[in-house]
């Protein structure tokens, strides 16, 4: 925008300028033209004037040429005197005719101007009362001569032309600066809203149109704001509903006989209350309070909650080696259930016995990753990346949820599978600054 502005003032300035600069220039040669042949005509008057006595007697021809040779100075015009008899007293016009239509007309007695085919321009004076006739003095400028001065005027004109047109530039580049930095200014504001930051408002500056644009802005950010906290506290509200049937339940597990079964019972409705107090917890937590987790913690830990289950199905496993910690910018339980789904897929969709093995590892380019891979038949040639739509008769919302959770943290989501070695799902996130991860109880697995 700001060069585009640039350009545009710069194309308008000069396009301006050139309408104005070249009447200007076509003027300042004429005016120079008409200033040197009134300088000359001035001159052989004073020459007519000041040889016209001298002529009046035949003697007096030595004063007339002394008259003639102290004008003809260097840088001025020549000046000559043709006599009635045709001779030339001072330099020769040119080689021209010694009398020349000219030089009659101007012995009727009459002065005037004419430009001769030769170039440059004459001026012809008569002198009246001389000795055998009429004398006329004529003074010739060359093109030199007559538009002297026409170069430095024209000079001069392009440098006021060329300042005009920086001047043009530097309110326009300043005007584009202030139009520029008010609508990137706009634009961190909604990068901040996009990023989660509802805190965030534009300042209204620039144009009007973009203060509207601002204003309009920091409404939206406000609506947003307020749906989003009351869509928070309805899911609080309705996780909150939950807890009276879940406390009922836990009662009724209390009464049953001391037995392995009402153990596990009591076992699942206790990680159920977990649940429902992990979901209020979310929904009531700001947007942008998104603590850092442990990947490789929260993998071992959610590999535990399904060993039983896999030992259940013979399914051989292997969990990430305990090691560094691999800090990454997702809330712990959001990174737990995309885990659980990619493991409940393996579970759920490939034969008993299938094994599977989770890796967490660090990449090249500093980002965390993790894979969950297995050596199962693949997936069906008709699965769709889509949420709703997995092709293998599952509801599809388990890869969505993993892809999802990967690319809000600004990570990535990949699958590679084939009938040969099964399939591998790969969820990479940007690395946090290493701090100790906020930990919470976590759900109690299946029991054999």
């Amino acid at each position: 925008m700001r060069r585009s502005l640039l350009l545009l003032t710069a194309a308008t300035t000069a396009l301006v300028l050139t309408a104005l600069l070249v009447p200007l220039t076509l003027l300042t040669r004429t005016h120079a033209a008409d200033r040197t042949t009134a300088e000359a005509t001035a001159r052989a008057q004073w020459v007519a004037h000041a040889i016209g006595p001298a002529l009046a007697t035949p003697d007096e021809r030595e004063t007339a040429e002394q008259t003639v040779e102290s004008v003809n100075t260097q840088d001025l015009p020549s000046t000559s005197l043709v006599l009635a008899d045709g001779s030339v007293i001072g330099p020769d016009p040119g080689g021209a005719p010694r009398v020349t239509d000219a030089i009659r007309l101007a012995r009727t007695g009459r002065a005037f101007t004419y430009e001769p085919s030769t170039g440059g321009r004459q001026v012809l004076v008569p002198v009246q009362g001389a000795a055998g006739g009429t004398a006329v003095v004529q003074v010739t400028l060359s093109d030199k001569q007559l538009y002297a001065g026409t170069m430095t005027s024209w000079l001069v004109l392009a440098g006021i032309g060329v300042g005009l047109v920086l001047v043009g530039l530097l309110l326009a580049d300043r005007l584009g600066a202030r139009l520029v930095g008010a609508t990137r200014r706009l634009a961190r504001t909604a990068d901040r809203l996009a990023a989660g930051d509802l805190t965030a408002r534009a300042t209204p500056e620039g144009p009007p149109e973009l203060r509207l644009v601002a204003g309009q802005l920091n409404h939206l950010a406000t609506r947003i704001d307020e749906l989003l906290t009351a869509e928070r506290e309805n899911a609080a509200d309705l996780a909150h509903r939950l807890r009276t049937p879940v406390a009922a339940l836990r009662l009724d597990a209390e009464t049953l006989r001391d037995s392995e079964e009402a153990q596990r019972i009591a076992a699942d409705v206790a990680a159920l209350e977990r649940s429902v107090d992990d979901v209020i917890r979310k929904a009531r937590r700001p947007l942008r309070d998104a603590p850092y987790a442990d990947l490789a913690a929260v993998a071992r830990e959610r590999h535990t909650f399904w060993s039983p289950l896999a030992e259940d199905q013979g399914r051989a496993t292997e969990s990430p080696a305990a090691g560094d910690p691999h800090p990454v910018p997702v809330p712990e339980d959001d990174l737990a259930a995309a885990i659980d789904a990619l493991i409940g897929n393996v579970l759920d969709h490939t034969p008993q016995g299938t094994p599977f093995r989770i890796t967490v590892r660090a990449t090249p380019t500093g980002q965390a990753e993790l894979t969950v891979a297995d050596e199962g038949p693949g997936l069906p040639p008709t699965y769709a990346a889509e949420r709703g739509s997995s092709g293998g008769g599952s509801t599809g919302l388990g890869l969505d949820i993993a892809r999802r959770t990967a690319e809000d943290a600004g990570g990535t989501f990949d699958i590679a599978s084939d009938a040969a070695r099964g399939t591998r799902v790969t969820l990479t996130f940007p690395q946090a600054p290493s701090r100790p991860p906020e930990r919470r109880p976590g759900p109690t697995g299946p029991s054999d």
